[in-house]
Formats: C-alpha cells, sequence, structure tokens
C-alpha cells in the first residue's frame, strides 16, 4: 500500500530510468551480448516496474508516472519474450566486426584446447618422420607428397604446370572451399560423440601437417615450404581450429560438468556460439580456398617466396588482431559488450 504517493515515485523514479536507459542501450545495439550481471538488474528492475506499475494503476492521481510505466514495463516484457513489434536487421558487419570476435574470445577455452591438440599431433608428426622417413606413406594421404620433396620443388619451379594451373585454378578454388568446410563442419557436428570425434580431427589434422613439415625440412626445402603454405595456411589452419572449437562447446555443452542446467539448457545456451563460430570457420576458409588456388600454387620465378612469406605475415597479424582485439567495448564504458575473458 502506498501511504504518500509523492515520496513514492520520487524513491522509484532513479530505478525506472535506470531500466529506461537499459533498454534503450539494447534497442541501440541488440546484437551486443548480454553480460550476466546485466541480465540480472535488467530482470530485477523490470519486475520492480511491474509491482510499481500495479500499485499506481490503483490511483487516478500520476497519470504520467502510471503512463510512463506502462510504456517502461511493455518494453521491458517485449525484450525478455522477444516480442519487438518490429524484426531486427540482419547486420553482416556488425555480426562481423563483433559478435563473432567476440564469440571467439567468450569461448577461448576451447579454441586453446583444439590448439594443443593440433601442435601435439605436429610434433607427433614431425618426429615419426624424422626418425623414420618411410613414415610419410602412412601419414600422408595425398599422393603428390609422396615423392622427393627435392623433385617436386625442382618441378614446381621449372614453370611446366603452369599452363593446366591457370586453366583449372577456378574449379580447384572451388573444390578446396568445398572440402575444407567439409573437414570443419565434420569437426564441429562430431562434437555430438562428446568431443571425441573432434578431437580425433584436430589429432590428425596435425600429424599430416607435422609429416609434410619435417619431409620437407629435412630435404632442405624450408623456403618453398613458407612460400607455399604460409599464404593460405595462416586461415586455413586457424579456420579449422575454430570450427573445432564449436564442436568441443558443444560437447562440453553435452557434458556439462560443472553445470546445474538441464541437457535442453545447455544445448540451447551453447547453440548461437557454435553456429557463429562454424559461420566465421567457413568464411575464412573461402578466403583460404581462393588464396590458396590462386597464389599458393605459383612459386618462384614466377612469384618470389620473400613475396609470398611477407603475404602470410601480413593475414596473420591481420587475423590476430582482429579476433583479439575487434568488437571490444572501449575502457570505461558503463555498459560493456563484451564477455571475454
Amino acid at each position: 500500500m502506498i501511504v504518500n504517493l509523492e515520496q513514492f515515485v520520487v524513491e522509484e523514479r532513479p530505478k525506472w530510468e535506470r531500466l529506461d536507459a537499459l533498454l534503450r542501450a539494447r534497442a541501440r545495439d541488440p546484437w551486443r551480448p548480454l553480460p550476466l550481471e546485466e541480465a540480472r538488474e535488467l530482470e530485477r528492475l523490470y519486475q520492480r516496474a511491474s509491482a510499481d506499475l500495479a500499485r499506481l494503476a490503483t490511483f487516478a492521481a500520476e497519470p504520467e508516472a502510471r503512463q510512463y510505466l506502462e510504456s517502461l514495463v511493455a518494453r521491458a516484457f517485449a525484450e525478455f519474450h522477444g516480442a519487438e513489434a518490429e524484426v531486427r536487421r540482419v547486420r553482416p558487419w556488425v555480426w562481423l566486426s563483433t559478435t563473432l570476435p567476440q564469440t571467439f574470445r567468450r569461448r577461448c577455452g576451447a579454441f586453446h584446447f583444439a590448439l594443443a591438440l593440433f601442435l601435439a599431433g605436429s610434433v607427433f608428426g614431425m618426429l615419426a618422420v624424422a626418425l623414420d622417413p618411410g613414415a610419410k606413406s602412412v601419414l600422408m594421404p595425398f599422393g603428390h607428397l609422396q615423392g622427393d620433396p627435392r623433385e617436386r620443388v625442382a618441378e614446381e619451379e621449372s614453370g611446366t604446370k603452369l599452363g593446366d594451373l591457370g586453366e583449372r585454378k577456378g574449379s580447384f578454388a572451388g573444390y578446396l572451399m568445398v572440402h575444407n568446410t567439409q573437414v570443419t563442419l565434420l569437426a564441429m557436428a562430431l562434437g555430438l560423440s562428446w568431443g571425441v570425434g573432434t578431437l580425433v580431427i584436430v589429432f590428425s589434422n596435425g600429424v599430416m601437417l607435422g609429416a609434410v613439415v619435417m619431409d620437407y625440412l629435412l630435404a632442405g626445402q624450408g623456403v618453398f615450404l613458407l612460400g607455399w603454405l604460409l599464404p593460405h595456411g595462416v586461415i586455413e589452419i586457424p579456420a579449422v581450429l575454430i570450427g573445432s572449437q564449436g564442436g568441443f562447446v558443444l560437447a562440453a555443452a553435452l557434458l556439462g560438468r560443472g553445470e546445474r542446467l538441464r541437457l535442453r539448457d545447455r544445448l540451447r545456451a551453447a547453440t548461437p556460439d557454435v553456429i557463429t563460430l562454424c559461420l566465421g570457420a567457413a568464411l575464412l576458409l573461402v578466403w583460404a580456398g581462393l588464396v590458396e588456388a590462386l597464389l599458393s600454387q605459383y612459386h618462384a620465378p614466377v612469384l618470389p617466396y620473400s613475396a609470398k612469406i611477407a603475404f602470410g605475415l601480413i593475414e596473420a597479424a591481420a587475423l590476430s588482431w582482429w579476433l583479439a582485439r575487434s568488437g571490444r567495448t572501449p575502457p570505461g564504458s558503463s555498459l560493456q559488450g563484451d564477455r571475454s575473458p
């Protein structure tokens, strides 16, 4: 029961204005992930405003305050229950520059796990070939990698394949995109095997890369190796790992260790991040496929190795900055949009 109506309005108005400010912030940037503390505050203020509206409804006085509260409660209800009058626009640039890198950072633990597995597989592959050069026939599934690296380098640098490569580079780019995307999506989907299948794919891909690297290093073809792999590899490998990151996020939701939520709720919470990561990986693989077909397959003297290596390093720096820094809220902002650790 309200004893002093005027005093009640004066005391409660700051809470209404805070709720109004939070709702306006959500309206300005609906794609911004909502921190847990802010979500709790929003819910608490919404419940309090609803109770205040019920109290004011019995009074004829303060019609402006009642109308303001009615509008405020309706907006808060729409925010919680997804009943906005208009559909939010899809904003690809906001998704690419903010949502995707924020999601990557928020789930970086799964990425670090995938990276550790990949590096472990790479070390295993390198040691296997270093100790037994004949092991590459087992570790390398691609026929063109089975021969002597020195012979392949001599053939590539002679330019005898340039004509055929120019004719088929379009179809080759399409094949690479489809193949790499299939592998990445498989790594994500195998998260449904509680992460076991994803683990196998990540480790085995690391083994293959490590075997190739050691084979070319032992043959003294390190510069060719960098010029060949770096332009597309600095994008392709992180893309596969990001897809695997999505698989491990899915596996964590299935396992639910340390979680009190039901399986259905855990999957519902993880699904948006899994989809975001997989779409991001697919976009990176499109770029990697284009670079591999149009740049990586051309070698000296057509393209100097130094230029190809420099291009790869620039790509790596740009990708690292994007994943680490893009979408961060400026320091001192009252509403933090990035929940990265």
